[in-house]
């Protein structure tokens, strides 16, 4: 009976100078795949590496003895730790839990997060190395495929990913709402850091007209405006800009700000006061507050931006419990799927007696007939078809009676009424058994490093 078990350690079950060890784990070489041909009782191994994050999804028929091998192989990835110390962190997960817990990740509900969209990304990545490793096969090969039809599905039906719950996007969320469309209108970026480029990245995907960088650093400016088709202005002209700008948006490292209340409104009149809005995301803030006085002149900070994110936060919270009933559906669906591997063998026993004895018979008939080859072909065509259809009903009872747990009473009826050949199984181990000691574990390390 093969198992699937899911091994390992996240931001939830390891503190913060654990986790910096994974993200130096992420950035090594070496990949633990390459050690698949050490591991003698793992039979199929997916490894997913983040900087918050690494599990080792993989089959075997002995969980004990294979958990006790990808301990090891997770213990050699990220170092020397004690044995017992790495155990309170790692988390295991078995079968339809595994499976689930994998369903739950590609989906971003076990992210820090809820509902970012880089997981899934991540979990690709994962599953096409091992294909390249050729350490998958035919379980998590279904697996995989089906986890990520899950994310999309979860993406699909349910509104999880859509709310801001990051600074920059929650700013361009709210430019959208005062404006509805942002494909007419000009935005001035101040400033050219990470918090800008997002910014930037966000208001392209809404269309905007125009978009013009200024940055203390040209160079940093001219980088970021060419890779979103901008323009860039001198640091120093920021003011003249002003006239022909609908939305401003700063994120500089000033220590004061860099825009004043007169400032702004000395440029309000060239405006003819049309509507102007800022959004500064600075800290400090790069936005006079009194700035807010003036007529037709908006401006929201990070404040006003985090109670953005924290109502969102909680709309994804909902979302999410729609999310968890599609992966409770989808994990009931694999677990079906799974139930019919236990009849595979009888059905495939059964399939390949009847072929013989087709073809035997046929055989038999054929060479007492003198025939054209079309009319061989036919004899052939018809008795194939005759077998396929005697079998469609013995199979589809087999199919449907696998999800139940007196499967194994028909599989055995089957059997003896076909006069099949039975096939042995062995029982596995639980997961709770004790697990090896330090020197074992040890003994394990010595031969995966060689």
């Amino acid at each position: 009976m093969c198992r699937i078990i899911l091994l390992g350690m996240n931001h939830k079950s390891a503190p913060v100078e654990v986790r910096e060890q994974l993200a130096v784990a992420c950035q090594q070489d070496s990949n633990p795949l390459l050690l698949f041909p050490h591991l003698e009782n793992v039979s199929e191994l997916v490894f997913l590496s983040t900087c918050n994050r690494v599990e080792f999804l993989f089959t075997c028929t002995q969980p004990v003895k294979a958990v006790q091998e990808v301990k090891a192989l997770l213990r050699n990835h990220l170092g020397t730790m004690p044995s017992t110390r790495l155990d309170s962190y790692i988390y295991a997960h078995e079968d339809m839990d595994a499976v689930k817990h994998l369903f739950r990740v590609a989906s971003s509900l076990d992210s820090m997060v809820i509902g970012e969209p880089q997981i899934l990304g991540q979990l690709k990545t994962a599953y096409r190395q091992a294909t390249e490793y050729r350490t998958v096969r035919v379980i998590l090969n279904r697996l995989l495929h089906k986890t990520f039809s899950v994310a999309k599905r979860v993406r699909s039906e349910t509104c999880i990913g859509s709310c801001a719950v990051s600074i920059s996007y929650a700013a361009v969320e709210l430019a959208r709402k005062i404006f509805g469309e942002l494909r007419d209108k000009r935005v001035l970026l101040i400033g050219a850091g990470e918090m800008a480029e997002l910014a930037a990245e966000h208001l392209m995907t809404q269309g905007v007209r125009q978009m013009v960088v200024a940055n203390r650093t040209l160079q940093r400016a001219v980088d970021l405006a060419r890779r979103y088709n901008g323009e860039t202005v001198p640091f120093d002209h920021i003011l003249d800009t002003l006239k022909n700008m609908d939305i401003v948006l700063t994120s500089t490292g000033s220590t004061e700000p860099i825009l004043t209340f007169m400032d702004v409104k000395s440029r309000m009149r060239e405006r003819r006061n049309r509507p102007l809005f800022f959004i500064d995301i600075a800290v400090p803030r790069d936005v006079d507050p009194a700035v807010n006085q003036i007529d037709n002149v908006y401006l929201y900070d990070i404040d006003d931006l985090q109670g953005i994110i924290d109502l969102n936060m909680e709309e994804r919270r909902k979302e999410a419990e729609r999310a968890e009933h599609i992966i409770a559906e989808e994990t009931i669906k694999f677990r079906n799927w799974m139930a019919t591997l236990d009849v595979v063998p009888t059905i495939i026993a059964l399939r390949e007696k009847a072929e013989r004895i087709r073809c035997n018979e046929l055989q038999k008939t054929l060479s007492h007939l003198s025939l054209e080859e079309k009319d061989r072909q036919a004899m052939e065509v018809l008795t194939q078809s005759i077998v396929k259809k005697l079998l469609h009903d013995p199979i589809l009872f087999l199919k449907k009676k696998a999800a139940r747990d007196t499967k194994d009473l028909y599989v055995d009826y089957t059997q003896q009424l076909f006069n099949l050949t039975e096939r042995n199984g062995s029982d596995v181990s639980s997961l709770t058994e004790e697990a090896p000691d330090d020197k074992k574990e040890s003994n394990i390390l010595k031969t995966l490093k060689k």
